[in-house]
This record gives structure tokens, C-alpha cells and sequence, in this order.
């Protein structure tokens, strides 16, 4: 009986040739994108969840409100980790992680280690990053002691054996040696905690920074709380305001700076964590959201046309159901028939979905920006998660046309009583195809959105000039301002600057006290700047009052502040001016207002100016900033290194160019672009392919009908009319639709981004108009063939 079956649906597979490869190649491109998309959002799902406690770790971050602004962080200070787990028995355990640049030096090899954390000894019994050698209990107990992750060690010291091992890290004017005293495994790719040199947290708390151990106003370290089991987190974050009064309730006070201490789940750290500052590597959640729609609507879509396409062929398989009922066949054994069919047709789209995923996943990776997965073969849960959706496809798919065939009555289908249109199955159709204009609709407006947003922030005016500008890590070196004054003078140089901070890096912010529009000092939490005398003019930073700072006036060294337009606001002035003049004490340093600055972008447009100043401290300059005229960028910037390996022969020359690392901020944004680009091509596509089999049917059902109505004197427009009239009036009814239910989600996209284009009319019209095209380019072939035919063909056995 099943060879029965296989044998049928195989002779009906290449008797309809077209219908069925417009079945399978939708189903392929379809279950294709959706495995893709389904390896992408559950790689995204996955972050932290490899590690065995990860239901019990929480992650503690910090509301800090005063009496202007509420700001949350994802950071707190180095005192609340041990006090919490003092205070508390439901805590466990705690880890603070703090990032660290390093400068590294091994023999006559300097690399600067972007990827360094200082974090405590308890690191790897809270968290599963697993050491090949060393004790993971005292690998970071004593200060100077460092773990290291194999690609390290490997950068380091090749092929030897790192245990034991020392390392000079040079921070400043102090030069310390650290051993080598464990070595772990890479961390994972699916972890938002990432570093390649662990330091421990005791060198930097018990003899570098020994203060930072008690200061309770000092944010820096991400903070990690390990639970007992069965502890409840949220009765343990109602405690915590108790426990911060009971520390620092009277500093609070005395600095009018309130403190609120929240508890996350480790789980959702990654994907939620986008708005907080200091978040460092985090995801997006409305992403991931947006991509599973787009899998199902890419499913939706290509089962939509086999459903389609099986009962609008209907009419052809009516007499074999009559037959086959006549000759003793049951309803069931025609349902298993033709659910078999299906299913087959489901099976062999998954084989080619197999073969084109395997080809296109290494694009992909690039796409996404990350390895998602090496091999769809060293991923079995997702084969099997791909087989069993091409059977449900397959199952789900199949069982309404099963049904509509196995329903004929066999005496009125040999009488010819069968027409294929009745009102049900034809309302059923136009439903089906009304959806895929819809779901084409709301894909071409809301990737010509996305597309328009991308526009606005790489085209949106920053207020300040970041082409030709190459940033140099200076280390902190004393030697800055020597390499500066030598940079200065090379041809190809325009001009040079000192600083602690470049637009679209990082910078610090600190507690302050300025002077008000009533006349008493204000405290709050600004970020800040570093800067030199030149900076200004070489980022062409406006001036909106006063002045910037000038070597004219001694006291700009030590006793000045340029503020920016979003501080000003936060004061209370209702114009930039009245803050000339002001009181200020930030820092152990007072002073006056001279100048504000214009309002520019030092972040990414999809966060809001902050309250920023601006002071001059040599103490904190990191970064050279070296403005090039813009002819020879390779012969100025080997003239650069040349002068930097003369003046700091013992530091390695990093660079990188400010528009590259400004834009770098938005390569989460153009990516999910470009991927929802791709998809939505592809669910238009599978689409189109639908509309192309309903029409090429349509076409041969009404093949008579075209040649009675030409023999009676009918145009060929009139005839194109006609077969598109049904679809356009679909597609006119799926724009009612989509139009508002892609500007609310759309809308509620945008609203994550600070400055975002607004949603324009023309948006939904031109993609109305790009339906129609994609409409009439899919339908078009067909029915103007219909439309030449000759009458006297068709008509020739009537």
C-alpha cells in the first residue's frame, strides 16, 4: 500500500512539473530561512546559559538618582559584592568583573590586551569557564597572580608551557610583574562576559588602587551574586535600600545621591541590557523578536502556496478521487494519500533546505557578525529541530487539501459536478493570497524603514568633524606631549591633541557640584572629559557661549570648565550664556564656567546627549588624536609611527581611525539590516512564486472563457484586465491591512533609538508601488500569454 502511494505521488510529481517545483523550491528557500533565522535567534537566546548555576546568578546594577536627572548603570562599586555577601546568608558567593586595558610584554613581544578583566578569586566557582591547569579555588586568591586563556598563552609563549611563567604589565609609571598561576579554556562565543587575561581583583583592591576597596561612590566593576538555593531573589532586592541606608545612608544624603540596587538574572543580562550605561557586549531582544516573526511569516508564506496551489488543483484530481472511491478506496486511505504526498513534497524541500543551508551558513556567519555555528552537522539538536519542522510543515500543509479532496462525492465528480471554485475553497484562496500580499506589504515598508534609519545616522550631523582624524593609544605615557609637539611638525599633520576620551569612545563621569540657575551648587553626575588646549579646533567643536580654553589665561590649566548644551539644560539656564561665570567643584578642582560647547554626538545617536565637562588634567590624558591634510594617509601615518617608536620605543604603536571606530558603534544596527533585508527578499520571493503558479492555473482554468470573450471582440488589455483584477483587488485589501500594523511596530522599533527618522507617508506608498510592480511582474507573463492566444485553438474541440 505505501509503495502504492510513493509510487503515485511520484508520477504526480512529474506529470505537474511546474506546480510541483514551485511547491518545492518555496518550501526549500522558506524552511532554508527559517533554519537559518532559527540558529541565529537561538544562538542569541543562549548567552550564559552554558554555565551549571546560571538560575541562581544575578546580576546587581545601580539606579543613581539626584535632584535632576535618574540615570541607571550597569556597574556599581567595589564595597557592595563583599558587604551584600557579608550582610545576607542567602548570597552565596560573589564575582566582581571589572574590564582592563592591559599593555603586556613578554621578552621583546608588546601587545596592548584589549580583552583583560580583574575579577575576584571566586570567579570560577560562580561561573563555569573551566581551567585546563591550575587550582580554580586559589588561581586568583594572591595579588599579581594572572589566568590566562589558551589563545593567550599561545600569543604569549607559543608552544611552552605558560604555568609558573611571568608577564610585565606597565600601567603608567609602575611596571608590575604578574605569574602565570592557571590556564583556562577560551571562553565560549555565547558568553557576555569575555576575556582572554585574567588578573585578580586583589591587585588592584589590596595594593593599587587599596582605596577603591571602600569608596562607595567609585563605579567600575560589574558586580555578580551567586544565591543558596531556594533563595528568593526579589524578598532579597526589597532588603537591599535597608542596606544602603544602614552603609551610606548619610553620604547619600550629604551628596544629595540616591543609590537603588536592582537584581537581574544572569540569563537576561545579554539581551536586556542595551539601555543600561556601561553595559558593555550586549544584544538586542527586539531583534530577536523581529527575526522569529520574519521565520514564521517566511513559513506562513510558502505553506500558504502548497495550499493554494493543492486545492486550486482540485478540479484535475476530482475524477481519480471519484474513481478510486467507485473502485472501494475509504475517505481515510485517500486523506493518508494525499497527506503522504505532502509530506513527501516536505521532504524533499528539507534535503534541498539542508544542502543550501550548509552552503550559505558560512555567509551568513559574516552577515551576523559572529560564528553562530561552525557546521549544521556539529549541531544535531538543530538538524533534528529541521527535520521535525519539515514534517510538521509537511502535516500542517497537507491536511486541509487532504481533506477538501477526500470530501468529493464520487457520483457528482464523474457527472463533472466538480467546478474547483466553489465559494468556501475560492474564499479560502483569495484569504491565503490577500495574507501573502500583506505579509509582502509589511516586509518592503519595514526594510525600507530600517534602510531609512541607517541613512539618518550615518548622514545625521554629529557636531563635530571625524574624517582624517587617526586616534593614537598613548598609554597614559609621559612622553605624550613630546610625540604631540614632534607629530605636530610632520608634514601631512594639520594638528594634534591630547585627551582622556574621543567621541564614540569611553570616558568616565564624575560627581560634581556647579552652580545653578538658583544660585546654589547643584550636585549631580556628568560625564567628563580631559582635554587639551587644542581640542577643540581639532574637532571643530562650536561654541554656543563664552569661550574654549585658551594658553592666554593660566588658569584654564587648573581652574576652568567648558560645559555642553545638555548640561547648561540640566541647570536650570534658559540660555547658554547665563552659565558664563558659574562655580564648579569636581574632583578635589573649583573654578568657573568659561565656555559651552554645542551639543555633539560623543555617543551613538541611538542614546541622548548627556550632561558633559570639558577640564584640562594631563593626568588623565589616553589618547592622541592626530588631524592628517588628507593627501598621502600611508606616508603620514608611517611618519606618525616612526616618531611614536622613537619617543616610546617600549610601547607598541595602536591606532585607529575615528570615523571607523565612531561607525563601528552601528554595525549591530547594519547588520540586522542587511539580514532583514535578505529575508524579506527571500519571503517576497517565495511569494511571488505563489502568485505565479495561482496565475499560470487560473490562466489554463479560464483558457475557454479568454477565447469566448475574443471571438466576441475582446482586447488583449481587456483580457490582462480581467485575470489581474482578482489580484489586485486582493492587494488592495492587504494594504488596508498592513499599513497600520507596520507603522505600530515600526514605530515601537524607532522608539529605541534617541534621534530616529520620523515614520513618512512615502514609506508605505512606495511600497504599495512595489507591490504592485512585484504583482504585475508576477502575474504579467502569464496572463499576456493568455491574452495573445489564439481563439481558434482553444476553442477548436468545443
Amino acid at each position: 500500500m505505501i509503495r502504492n502511494y510513493l509510487k503515485t505521488a511520484l508520477r504526480n510529481l512529474r506529470k505537474h512539473r511546474i506546480f510541483s517545483f514551485i511547491n518545492i523550491t518555496g518550501l526549500s528557500v522558506g524552511m532554508t530561512a527559517c533554519f537559518l533565522i532559527f540558529l541565529y535567534v537561538s544562538f542569541e537566546l543562549s548567552y550564559d546559559s552554558f554555565h551549571t548555576k546560571a538560575d541562581r546568578i544575578y546580576r546587581l546594577t545601580t539606579t543613581v538618582s539626584t535632584p535632576t536627572e535618574t540615570f541607571e548603570g550597569a556597574i556599581t562599586n567595589y564595597p557592595n559584592g563583599p558587604n551584600i555577601k557579608h550582610d545576607f546568608p542567602e548570597v552565596a558567593s560573589f564575582v566582581r568583573v571589572a574590564d582592563i586595558d592591559l599593555l603586556v610584554k613578554q621578552g621583546d613581544l608588546k601587545i596592548n590586551e584589549p580583552h583583560g578583566l580583574a575579577v575576584d578569586s571566586s570567579f570560577f566557582q560562580v561561573f563555569d569557564f573551566g581551567l585546563v591547569q591550575g587550582d580554580p579555588r586559589t588561581a586568583l586568591v594572591d595579588p599579581f597572580s594572572v589566568v590566562l586563556s589558551e589563545s593567550a598563552a599561545k600569543k604569549y609563549f607559543g608552544t611552552e608551557d605558560p604555568m609558573g611563567r611571568e608577564l610585565t604589565l606597565p600601567t603608567g609609571d609602575t611596571v608590575l610583574t604578574v605569574r602565570i598561576t592557571g590556564l583556562m579554556h577560551d571562553m565560549p562565543a555565547n558568553s557576555q562576559i569575555r576575556g582572554d587575561l585574567l588578573v585578580s581583583m586583589s591587585t588592584l583592591t589590596e595594593v593599587l588602587e587599596k582605596e577603591s576597596a571602600k569608596n562607595w561612590t567609585n563605579h567600575y566593576p560589574s558586580t555578580y551574586l551567586l544565591l543558596n538555593p531556594g533563595a528568593d531573589p526579589r524578598a532579597l532586592e526589597a532588603k537591599l535600600p535597608d542596606y544602603l541606608e544602614r552603609h551610606i545612608g548619610s553620604l547619600m544624603k550629604q551628596l544629595q545621591m540616591h543609590y537603588t540596587l536592582r537584581l537581574y538574572p544572569l540569563k537576561e543580562v545579554y539581551l536586556h541590557f542595551g539601555n543600561y550605561r556601561y553595559a558593555g557586549q550586549t544584544g538586542n531582544v527586539v531583534h530577536v523578536y523581529i527575526f522569529g516573526a520574519v521565520a514564521l511569516l517566511i513559513l506562513l508564506t510558502a505553506c500558504f502556496n502548497f495550499v493554494n496551489l493543492s486545492t486550486a488543483r482540485a478540479v484535475e484530481r476530482a475524477r481519480e478521487v471519484g474513481i478510486r472511491k467507485v473502485v472501494g478506496a475509504a475517505r481515510g486511505q485517500l486523506t493518508r494519500q494525499f497527506i503522504g504526498e505532502s509530506l513527501l513534497v516536505s521532504l524533499i524541500a528539507m534535503v534541498l533546505a539542508i544542502i543550501l543551508s550548509s552552503l550559505l551558513l558560512p555567509l551568513f556567519n559574516q552577515l551576523a557578525g559572529k560564528v553562530i555555528s561552525e557546521s549544521l552537522f556539529s549541531n544535531p539538536g538543530a538538524l533534528l529541530v529541521l527535520c521535525s519542522g519539515a514534517l510538521g510543515v509537511g502535516l500542517l500543509a497537507g491536511i486541509y487539501p487532504a481533506w477538501v479532496l477526500s470530501s468529493f462525492k464520487p457520483v457528482k465528480v464523474l457527472k463533472g459536478g466538480i467546478t474547483g471554485s466553489g465559494p468556501a475553497k475560492a474564499w479560502l484562496r483569495k484569504g491565503l493570497v490577500a495574507g501573502q500580499f500583506t505579509l509582502s506589504l509589511a516586509l518592503i515598508a519595514a526594510t525600507l524603514t530600517v534602510y531609512k534609519q541607517m541613512d539618518y545616522m550615518r548622514s545625521q550631523q554629529l557636531g563635530f568633524r571625524k574624517d582624517q582624524v587617526l586616534v593614537i593609544n598613548g598609554y597614559e605615557d609621559r612622553a605624550q606631549e613630546t610625540v604631540k609637539e614632534a607629530i605636530t611638525n610632520l608634514p601631512g599633520v594639520r594638528s594634534a591633541s591630547l585627551s582622556s576620551s574621543v567621541p564614540g569612545g569611553d570616558h568616565t563621569s564624575a560627581y560634581s557640584e556647579i552652580e545653578n540657575v538658583e544660585g546654589s551648587l547643584q550636585q549631580s553626575n556628568v560625564d567628563l572629559y580631559f582635554v587639551d588646549f587644542d581640542y577643540f579646533d581639532l574637532y571643530n567643536l562650536e561654541m554656543a557661549a563664552g569661550r574654549s580654553f585658551s594658553r592666554d589665561f593660566g588658569t584654564d590649566s587648573t581652574q576652568a570648565m567648558v560645559l555642553n548644551e545638555a548640561a547648561v539644560a540640566m541647570l536650570g539656564y534658559s540660555s547658554p550664556q547665563q552659565a558664563i561665570g558659574r562655580r564648579f567643584k569636581q574632583w578635589g578642582h573649583e573654578g568657573q564656567i568659561i565656555g559651552v560647547v554645542k551639543d555633539f554626538h560623543y555617543h551613538s545617536l541611538q542614546t541622548k546627549i548627556q550632561p558633559l565637562s570639558m577640564r584640562i588634567d594631563p593626568s588623565g590624558f589616553q589618547y592622541i588624536s592626530v588631524k592628517l591634510t588628507g593627501g598621502d594617509v600611508r606616508t603620514s601615518l608611517n611618519a606618525v609611527k616612526a616618531v611614536w617608536e622613537a619617543q616610546v620605543p617600549d610601547k607598541p604603536f595602536t591606532y585607529e581611525f575615528l570615523d571607523d571606530s565612531f561607525d563601528s558603534q552601528y554595525r549591530g544596527e547594519q547588520r540586522f539590516g542587511s539580514l532583514f533585508f535578505y529575508f524579506s527578499v527571500l519571503a517576497i520571493f517565495i511569494s511571488c512564486l505563489g502568485m505565479l503558479g495561482l496565475v499560470a492555473y487560473s490562466t489554463v482554468q479560464r483558457t475557454k472563457e479568454i477565447g469566448v470573450r475574443k471571438v466576441l471582440g475582446a482586447s488583449a488589455i481587456s483580457v490582462v484586465a480581467l485575470i489581474s483584477r482578482d489580484f489586485l483587488k486582493l492587494a488592495g485589501i492587504a494594504a488596508v491591512i498592513a499599513v497600520p500594523l507596520v507603522w505600530y511596530v515600526m514605530d515601537r522599533w524607532l522608539a529605541n533609538f534617541a534621534y530616529r527618522t520620523p515614520l513618512s507617508w512615502w514609506i508605505f506608498a512606495l511600497s504599495a508601488v512595489l507591490m504592485l510592480v512585484i504583482t504585475l511582474a508576477a502575474i504579467g507573463f502569464h496572463s499576456v500569454k493568455a491574452a495573445l492566444m489564439n481563439p481558434v485553438n482553444t476553442l477548436r474541440n468545443e
